[in-house]
């Protein structure tokens, strides 16, 4: 078969696995915030869970957490597809990473700006929403960014419970027609032409933030 009919054949799954990523990226986005807060509380019986469970969505690798998912929870779920599972794997483990991240962006805004809104009276909320947050996001976007490459890779392993994205397609190819080098080779092309663009916005956002920082 040629290039260009390996590639309409594996061009069905990109839709998947942008939609998969976006999806956790979305989850762990949302659930994150709250677990970041919770590390950084100084109160222990918030901060210790919470990074008891960080530390162990981290240190479980996606495919076992897929495997939870979809076949040990799932079984309570029968209506739970592939897809959903995979999100809620993903998105899980993105919670833990982005969480930290959130954390150390936290870290990173100087205990002056803290001090000052404590000083002007201003509530917990809006001092985080006015102050603290939108400094904290100059520090938090990079790092986000890259990891949004990391989890566009990770997403391959849904391939592995029934997601229909590239990898589940590309093995499904290579079966087919047997050229399972030049299958997985336009596979890791359509990867790499998905992250470009993720890592150009990351790098561009890296530079812009360090100059307003006068790094």
């Amino acid at each position: 078969m040629t290039v260009m009919e390996h590639l309409q054949a594996l061009a069905g799954g990109i839709g998947t696995t942008v939609t998969l990523t976006l999806a956790a990226f979305g989850v762990g986005a949302v659930a994150g915030f709250p677990l970041a807060l919770a590390r950084r509380s100084s109160q222990w019986w918030l901060r210790l869970p919470a990074l008891a469970v960080i530390e162990v969505l981290r240190a479980i690798p996606p495919l076992v957490w897929l495997f939870i998912v979809f076949y040990v929870i799932g079984a309570d779920f029968p209506l739970m597809t592939p897809f959903q599972a995979a999100v809620a794997g993903l998105g899980l483990i993105a919670a833990a990473y982005l969480a930290e991240i959130y954390r150390a962006g936290l870290d990173a805004v100087p205990d002056g700006q803290w001090e000052a809104a404590s000083a002007t009276g201003i509530g917990t909320l809006t001092t985080y929403r006015k102050v603290v947050l939108p400094q904290a996001a100059l520090i938090v976007v990079p790092p986000a960014a890259t990891y949004l490459i990391a989890l566009l890779k990770d997403s391959a392993v849904a391939s592995v419970v029934g997601t229909t994205d590239i990898t589940f397609l590309a093995f499904q190819e290579a079966r087919v027609t047997l050229e399972g080098f030049e299958v997985f080779v336009i596979a890791a092309a359509l990867y790499l032409a998905l992250s470009a663009p993720v890592a150009l916005v990351a790098r561009t956002a890296d530079r812009l933030i360090s100059r307003r920082l006068g790094l």
